[in-house]
Parts: C-alpha cells; sequence; structure tokens
C-alpha cells in the first residue's frame, strides 16, 4: 500500500477568529498541537502549510506555491511534499478541525481506489478540509493555471467519492463562538 502524507492547512488569514487561528487555546492546547497530534498517529510524513513557520512546530513547513487562491495552493504544496516523500497519497485537514474521528485515514483510504478524491460528508455538507487526494502535481497545476481555486471543484475534477459520516466529528472552528463550544464540547462530561 502507497504510504500517505498529513498535511495541516494552517494559512488562513483567520479574520472572524481574529488572526494566528493555529495559535489560539482549546482545553489548554494551541489549535495546531491538536491537529499534529491527529496528523502524527498513523506514523506517516506530516507537514504543515502555512503562510509562514510556526512556532514550536517541528514538522516541514510548506509555503503556498501560488500565494492568494485560497486552500487550493495548501493542496499543490501538499501534493509537492507528498510526491518528494514518495507517497501515492496525502490527507489534508484544517489546523481547526480538533474533532477529526481516528478512524479517518483508514476509511478514506478503503474507498479510494478507481478516484481522485476521498471526501467525507456529513450534515449534508462535503469536508474538503478533511480530504484525502491522490497525488497528481500535473492535473492539480493545471486546473489552477486555467483559474481553478475550488477544492470541490478539483475533486469533482478528479473523480470524487463521498464517504458518508455521522454529523459532528468536522465541526471547524472560525470564530470565538465556535471556539467556546469547542471548549465546553471538550469540558462537559458525558451523560
Amino acid at each position: 500500500m502507497d504510504r500517505t502524507a498529513i498535511v495541516i492547512a494552517a494559512g488562513g488569514e483567520a479574520r472572524r477568529m481574529g488572526g494566528n487561528k493555529p495559535a489560539r487555546l482549546l482545553a489548554g492546547k494551541r489549535l495546531i498541537d491538536h491537529a499534529l497530534a491527529f496528523a502524527m498517529r498513523p506514523g506517516g510524513p506530516v507537514a504543515v502549510s502555512a503562510n509562514a513557520p510556526i512556532a514550536g512546530v517541528d514538522v516541514p513547513h510548506l509555503p503556498d506555491t501560488t500565494p492568494g487562491v485560497g486552500p487550493i495552493s495548501a493542496l499543490a504544496s501538499s501534493m509537492d511534499f507528498a510526491a518528494a516523500q514518495g507517497c501515492g497519497t496525502v490527507l489534508m485537514i484544517g489546523c481547526d478541525m480538533p474533532f477529526l474521528p481516528a478512524d479517518l485515514l483508514p476509511w478514506l483510504l478503503a474507498v479510494l481506489p478507481g478516484y481522485g478524491a476521498a471526501l467525507p460528508e456529513s450534515g449534508g455538507r462535503l469536508h474538503t478540509m478533511a480530504g484525502l487526494w491522490r497525488v497528481d502535481q500535473a492535473a492539480l497545476a493545471d486546473y489552477i493555471a486555467a483559474g481553478g481555486q475550488s477544492l470541490w471543484g478539483f475533486a469533482e475534477r478528479a473523480g470524487l467519492v463521498r464517504v458518508s459520516w455521522p454529523e459532528g466529528p468536522f465541526a471547524n472552528l472560525n470564530s470565538p463562538a465556535d471556539l467556546a463550544a469547542a471548549e465546553a464540547r471538550l469540558t462537559t462530561p458525558a451523560r
């Protein structure tokens, strides 16, 4: 089986959060540290895609290949990293998704054969920032060169398989209210 690289996308401006999303604290740990803990579990190569290196992060830093076009540039950097590591696939996750399921990667790998992307779907939403992508640098470069900026659009072009998932684990934190709700979720005892 091909190895899979995991890249944490942490380069957004986080305007609604007030900036510097990776450094925001959740349950006493930075969001980037929650994401790193998830990414390190499978044991493959891990990197962070961000505009600048993040203090205290000891994995490779991947600057955007095409600044100003959003997460599609993080995917391009992720594919370049994965290819350099000899990986045929890359799981790209957002740094603001602290509840990702531990079995996400094995489930997505199981359905990927024959497709270019495997994306979880829950709550009526397709989660492109928690998707597994087959490394195809040429196809992605062509898509971006033609003006493509949508992760969803590239997934459709590459051949997409949707993986149904229960609602909840793909919550991403975009505002102080989201962060407070996540804190409550982590600190409220289960009933």
